[in-house]
């Protein structure tokens, strides 16, 4: 624990590996197997067990609990893990929880991420890079949110539900099926409301990219129908962004959240 800065009062265990430079704050609990990146920080009243990796840099807020046994009656006990990727902040009392056996026994938060007071992530997550869980954002198990997503706060996220890339949820969203790639989503059970068309020009995004992807969101969620307006926008798709739509919703096995959008209400612009 070469450089590292532990409070008298917190415990870490002999058989934790801290790398350089990490603050360990009073209180605060580290278990056995717990494995910390140089530069972490670790604030008060925090705990950590289980076979859990943080990666660089991260910093974990009063009362959070990372890495104890998921919230899974058929958990038994085996070895299974929890990894969170380097610069991810994870907020007041937030609970992060390793993986089963029935589910691949890994849960994964990637790099970059902010995880705000109160969320949840459940047994067997795959988190991407650069998500933010707005406050109280709850993911059930086996939950796979992909890159540059925002969770607006309370949003709820079904077992097994893929949320893609880019898209944005308002707050107290209901998801209950997979949620499509760059489109903005709301209410209780949740609807799609067209494009995350802000996300989309502040990643940088050119307006023919997004012309492309929001054509092919109003022939598939708008005009339909949907079976044959994805076969139709797959069969002539060319910019990688579409593709990349039409991949996402081809490999559903949950079904596609749809829009609440009417065609009286589909603006050319």
């Amino acid at each position: 624990m070469p450089d590292s800065l532990i409070h008298a009062s917190a415990i870490v265990h002999p058989g934790a590996r801290l790398g350089s430079g990490v603050r360990v704050g009073p209180f605060s609990i580290v278990g056995e197997h717990v494995v910390i990146g140089d530069g972490a920080i670790l604030h008060p009243h925090a705990i950590f067990d289980g076979h859990t990796t943080l990666g660089e840099n991260v910093e974990i807020f009063p009362g959070a609990s990372v890495g104890l046994k998921p919230q899974d009656l058929k958990y038994d006990g085996a070895l299974t893990t929890l990894t969170i990727g380097a610069r991810t902040i994870i907020r007041e009392c937030a609970t992060l929880q390793p993986g089963t056996t029935g589910g691949g026994g890994v849960t994964t938060v990637g790099s970059d991420c902010l995880v705000m007071a109160y969320s949840h992530v459940a047994h067997d997550c795959r988190v991407g890079n650069h998500v933010i869980m707005a406050n109280v954002t709850q993911l059930a198990g086996h939950v796979t949110i992909d890159d540059h997503v925002i969770l607006g706060g309370l949003t709820n996220v079904h077992q097994f539900v893929r949320v893609g890339r880019r898209a944005f949820t308002g707050a107290a969203t209901r998801v209950m099926q997979d949620l499509p790639p760059f489109t903005t989503a709301d209410g209780h059970p949740a609807k799609l409301f067209g494009l995350n068309v802000v996300g989309l020009k502040r990643a940088g995004w050119s307006a023919e990219t997004i012309r492309a992807v929001k054509q092919a969101y109003r022939r598939i969620f708008v005009r339909g129908p949907y079976a044959a307006a994805l076969t139709e926008v797959e069969a002539a798709a060319e910019v990688p962004e579409v593709i990349e739509l039409c991949a996402f919703l081809r490999a559903s096995t949950r079904g596609v959240t749809r829009g609440g959008l009417t065609l009286a209400e589909d603006k050319e612009d």
